[in-house]
């Protein structure tokens, strides 16, 4: 067999293994082991005294290359950016945040959820996990929307999607799993986020006010607040916005002049600034505890995908299959928009079935390369490329484009995983209950992605200053 066969039949043992239940960094690990393997005793003409020649070079490359991959700088970004959502937690200041934006937009039909969803998206601005943000927000939101009539199935959904900002709005762990695998500018990509989160969480509270104005009794509105009690909320939620303004610094200087610093320096100092507010408001050594081991919990687990993931990347290349891929979708005869829409469209039923790290991981070695074929190349101009911008602003805007797809995929059945962690953190409601009631937010999500792809200066307007 040829290489590339070889990479189709790896690849889709590896699919049907995700499929049957394995996790994914176990499928991608064997699949990536198996195939190299396969490959090397090819060229050694199948000879049975090979194949331990064969198995001894391809543990070697299954070796070295995680190692070289994971100890990569602008990785140590998502255990700080984590952490920092954990003490933020136990600082109080999502309480804090939930308070300001329920005195602030309560008023609005539907106040207390469109508050829910601003109170995540500030949240997400200190927080890089999406499953953090939702587990914190079941406990905090639903019981005060239940408590002023809210359906429980809505409430609930409110939350889990609402968890998903934090996947888009920086600090977000997925945007620098996605520029550490393609190679880019980590900043432009954090820059990028802030539009594009801001977009979607105005998207949903636009919704929600849309369903209350129709639905009756569906939201009632929270009045009562004086400004003077409004203005008393800011400052308890102003921390959030001291650490967002020190991650921008760090990553672009909107005064002139260089950054500050790295972005890792700048999560490193975002998590202590952070910590030392934790430490102000009274947090326990049980409650440091805690943070710490929840946030190496899901730093490991993403950083065991990683691992798994890239020795099936290696693989890849040997088997030539990215390659072969982008020159395929390269050469169809339709518009490459359309080819683009196919390719989200297609991220959106993958997502039914694989948690939205796993997917991107798996998918972008071979899909990235093709995306960028069909604007005309990495180092494309934008006069002569595709979609009307170059090599690099089209890898962010990608990039933007796939992780709002990864951001669907955390509330769409059955594998949602925010719609399990709201379910898990409330007794009184099941799986069931959540997907029900995230069910209108797929609407606000598909208007948001075809903003995003009409308009692309909503996303690089930003990493274009940093240019």
């Amino acid at each position: 067999m040829e290489p590339i066969d070889i990479g189709i039949a790896v690849t889709g043992g590896m699919f049907l293994l995700v499929v049957l239940g394995m996790r994914v960094a176990f499928a991608a690990g064997m699949a990536g082991l198996t195939g190299l393997v396969w490959i090397f005793w090819a060229k050694f003409g199948y000879e049975p005294d090979k194949f331990i020649k064969a198995l001894t070079v391809s543990v070697k490359i299954a070796g070295q290359v995680p190692h070289s991959k994971i100890s990569h700088q602008a990785l140590s970004l998502i255990p700080t950016f984590i952490l920092i959502g954990y003490l933020a937690y136990y600082a109080g200041l999502t309480k804090a945040l939930f308070e300001a934006a329920k005195r602030w937009v309560g008023w609005l039909p539907g106040g207390m959820a469109v508050a829910t969803i601003f109170a995540t998206a500030g949240f997400a601005a200190v927080s890089g996990a999406s499953v953090a943000t939702a587990a914190v927000f079941a406990r905090i939101a639903i019981p005060e929307m239940l408590q002023v009539g809210y359906d429980k199935r809505f409430a609930a959904g409110v939350v889990a999607a609402g968890g998903t900002l934090a996947s888009m709005i920086p600090p977000s762990a997925i945007l620098v799993i996605y520029a550490i695998i393609v190679e880019q500018d980590v900043g432009k990509l954090l820059l990028a986020g802030f539009i594009p989160g801001a977009v979607s969480a105005l998207t949903y509270g636009v919704l929600i006010v849309i369903l209350a104005l129709l639905i009756p009794n569906f939201g009632p509105p929270v009045r009562g607040f004086t400004w003077g009690e409004r203005f008393k909320s800011l400052p308890a939620a102003a921390p959030i916005a001291f650490v967002v303004l020190i991650i921008i610094l760090f990553i672009y200087n909107p005064f002139g002049g260089d950054a500050w610093g790295t972005p890792t320096e700048g999560g490193a100092l975002g998590a202590f600034v952070i910590f030392l507010m934790a430490i102000f408001k009274g947090m326990r050594w049980g409650q440091l505890r805690d943070s710490l081991l929840e946030s190496a919990k899901l730093a490991v687990m993403i950083f065991t995908i990683i691992w798994g993931v890239l020795i099936y990347v290696r693989f890849l290349g040997f088997a030539h299959l990215p390659d072969a891929f982008a020159q395929w979708i390269a050469g169809l005869d339709q518009s490459p928009m359309l080819t683009l829409i196919y390719i989200l469209l297609a991220y959106a039923v993958l997502g039914m079935f694989m948690d939205a790290i796993g997917m991107l991981l798996l998918t972008l070695p071979v899909v990235y390369p093709a995306v960028m074929a069909l604007n005309g190349g990495d180092m494309v101009s934008a006069a002569d490329s595709a979609f009307g911008m170059s090599g690099p602003m089209c890898a962010i805007w990608f990039g933007i484009l796939v992780v709002k797809m990864a951001e669907f995929c955390l509330i769409t059945p059955p594998i949602g995983l925010n719609c399990f962690v709201v379910a898990g953190v409330r007794d009184d409601l099941s799986v069931q209950d959540v997907f029900i009631g995230v069910t209108p937010f797929f609407i606000a999500d598909a208007v948001a992605i075809a903003t995003f792809l009409s308009f692309p200066s909503i996303v690089l307007w930003l990493p274009g200053l940093a240019s």
